[in-house]
């Protein structure tokens, strides 16, 4: 079923959103994030994204108090992301309260590992997230550029298993200017069982619509969500 995952993106315990991908260009809401996530729950959310921003400068994850604080007060499944790099970066956020864990950078620099944990946790725990700009493979979110085709890159963990692969346009993201349908278009054609979350650009729910109607498995939003272009309360459209 389609699922419309809400991100929170954490720096010091405040939800802070970075345009395009730059951590010198950032957005700050004054949101309580337990409320705010108990808001999405009451509303059919069942999963949410959480990205630690400071993990990802620092490489290991930070924020595990907050993580730790939405998995007592919600019973949404927490999908974290930033700084994981071993397997105690991973056991110490399930430990901390996470469901599932999504990785990027170490699948660039590590395919192997990436790969193997794809075996040890199992393909349902995690996910592999691939960031484009201009149409490029980058990673650690801030458009480092690699020499590796993005559909080569995703093929490479795919036919070892991977089932969840989360694709975000970093020129679009928090940038409310609509997803790169094109781009979602593609990949749904090349790898037709691959479960598929859309990330960036997304200005309303005709966007959310048309990203299901591709067959996508889930779309990721953030920006349109706290400013209020989508209402919270309209996601019950796409709760299970």
């Amino acid at each position: 079923m389609f699922k419309v995952v809400p991100s929170i993106s954490v720096s010091e315990g405040k939800i802070v959103l970075l345009k395009k991908g730059n951590f010198a260009d950032q957005i700050r809401y004054d949101y309580n994030i337990v409320d705010a996530c108990k808001l999405f729950e009451d509303n059919g959310i069942e999963v949410l994204h959480f990205l630690d921003l400071d993990g990802l400068k620092a490489e290991r994850p930070v924020n595990l108090d907050t993580l730790e604080t939405i998995a007592a007060h919600t019973n949404l499944k927490v999908d974290f992301m930033g700084g994981i790099r071993t397997d105690g970066d991973i056991n110490k956020v399930l430990e901390y309260g996470a469901t599932y864990f999504t990785a990027s950078s170490v699948a660039v620099n590590d395919n192997e590992l990436f790969a193997s944990w794809i075996i040890s946790y199992g393909r349902e725990k995690l996910s592999l997230m691939t960031y484009v700009s201009d149409g490029n493979l980058v990673y650690k979110a801030i458009r480092k550029k690699v020499d590796i085709d993005l559909f080569d890159h995703i093929h490479y963990f795919h036919v070892r298993g991977l089932k969840y692969v989360k694709v975000t346009d970093l020129d679009r993201d928090s940038a409310l200017v609509g997803p790169n349908f094109e781009l979602y278009e593609k990949l749904k054609k090349q790898f037709p069982d691959l479960y598929i979350a859309a990330g960036g650009g997304v200005r309303n729910l005709d966007d959310i619509r048309r990203l299901k109607d591709m067959g996508l498995y889930a779309v990721i939003i953030a920006r349109s969500l706290y400013e209020g272009k989508i209402k919270v309360e309209e996601l019950k459209e796409f709760a299970n």
